[in-house]
């Protein structure tokens, strides 16, 4: 959202939590508890380039709050996001994320206003493996929302390796924390919780088949199947679209 776009019915206002930079939007003029959602965004973004959806969600009625990760935005960001430096902090990146978030949803509860019993997470594509695993490891967020992100993190991992931009016997420095938090290695953490996953069926940096194995998988464990989805958008490669908003206002409205 361009700095002269504003609303009579939106208050945008940055933020910091603790050492973390956000912006934070709400609805104007709304008192009590809010449903508040927290989203994330991907590799090589910020939290500027994310201000549009987190309006968009706002106008539906939610507390957004937009954090910059580590590396990115106002936070030490990187001279560029190129492979290696992909190799080298993706992951750092993302478990931080996890361990940020205990803060983030402590004070949007304590200082903002939020309703404890209606926080939902959602992110793309870096944003969504945040997501995933903040989700998976914090029981009382109620709902996820995964933009072309992943929840089979192993998954992605070999899929890296095996494109051959990484020598054969290359391990990331964290690996085996990431196999620890991996959603998909926690699906007893997961069962009956709303998730739903949205992902192009052409995504080059993401592939949707982790999603697809992750999709198939938990879905047996489901004691409701309408509370998770895999919405598959034909032709689509890395991007989030305007139906991708409106399923994640419409999967809100339902869960959150």
């Amino acid at each position: 959202m361009a700095d002269h776009l504003k609303s009579d019915f939106i208050v945008e206002e940055k933020i910091s939590i603790g050492n973390i930079p956000a912006i934070l939007f709400r609805p104007k003029n709304k008192e009590g508890l809010l449903p508040t959602a927290i989203l994330y965004h991907g590799w090589s973004s910020n939290k500027e380039f994310q201000r549009m959806r987190g309006f968009i969600l706002s106008s539906a009625g939610y507390q957004v709050i937009i954090p910059d990760a580590i590396y990115h935005g106002e936070r030490n960001p990187l001279k560029n996001y190129n492979l290696e430096n992909a190799k080298k902090y993706f992951w750092h990146v993302v478990l931080n994320n996890i361990e940020e978030s205990k803060i983030i949803i402590e004070q949007a509860v304590s200082k903002y206003q939020a309703d404890p019993a209606r926080i939902g997470i959602l992110g793309h594509s870096m944003g969504g493996f945040t997501a995933a695993g903040v989700f998976t490891h914090n029981l009382d967020i109620k709902a996820l929302v995964v933009f072309n992100g992943a929840c089979n993190w192993n998954y992605f991992n070999q899929w890296f390796k095996g494109k051959g931009w990484v020598e054969e016997d290359f391990e990331f420095e964290e690996e085996e924390r990431v196999s620890t938090l991996d959603p998909q290695n926690n699906l007893k953490l997961l069962k009956d919780r709303p998730i739903l996953l949205l992902h192009g069926d052409r995504d080059g940096l993401v592939p949707i088949e982790g999603q697809r194995i992750f999709y198939s998988k938990i879905k047996e464990s489901y004691d409701n199947p309408k509370r998770i989805k895999l919405i598959e958008y034909p032709n689509l490669n890395h991007f989030v679209t305007t139906n991708m908003m409106e399923e994640a206002i419409y999967w809100f409205y339902k869960y959150l």
